[in-house]
């Protein structure tokens, strides 16, 4: 499996599939984490993915890849009461994700924006 065919699938199984045990298949025992809500290791994460609300929806969109990093671009419904567009920005090494950065910002909708494009997905 390619590291983007990897990310995305982790992520699905993650977000989408909400399976738990994608965490020990998938991501490395000292996975390195950049968003400060969480710990590294994949405790944290593991711990928030039963709590999320039935009405939470992830839906991935373009992916690139760029020799040991993958970035996804998804969108986040019902995270923390709001929907959220994101690049997950993954490291990965030897078929494990072993480090993840992200940059996140609340969804406009394409109506309210200046420019009124969406932006979600890119076209």
């Amino acid at each position: 499996m390619d590291n983007k065919q990897l990310v995305l699938t982790a992520i699905t199984d993650v977000f989408v599939n909400r399976d738990i045990s994608a965490f020990d298949k998938y991501f490395s025992p000292d996975y390195v984490q950049h968003n400060p809500i969480f710990p590294n290791g994949t405790d944290g994460v593991k711990q928030s993915i039963p709590s999320l609300p039935p009405d939470f929806s992830y839906e991935p969109g373009v992916i690139t890849e760029n020799g040991d990093i993958v970035m996804i671009h998804g969108r986040y419904k019902n995270w923390l009461g709001k929907t959220m567009i994101a690049v997950d920005i993954f490291k990965v090494k030897n078929g494990r994700l072993i480090e993840h950065w992200d940059v996140m910002q609340e969804e406009v909708p394409a109506e309210k924006s200046v420019n009124g494009n969406s932006m979600f997905p890119i076209s």
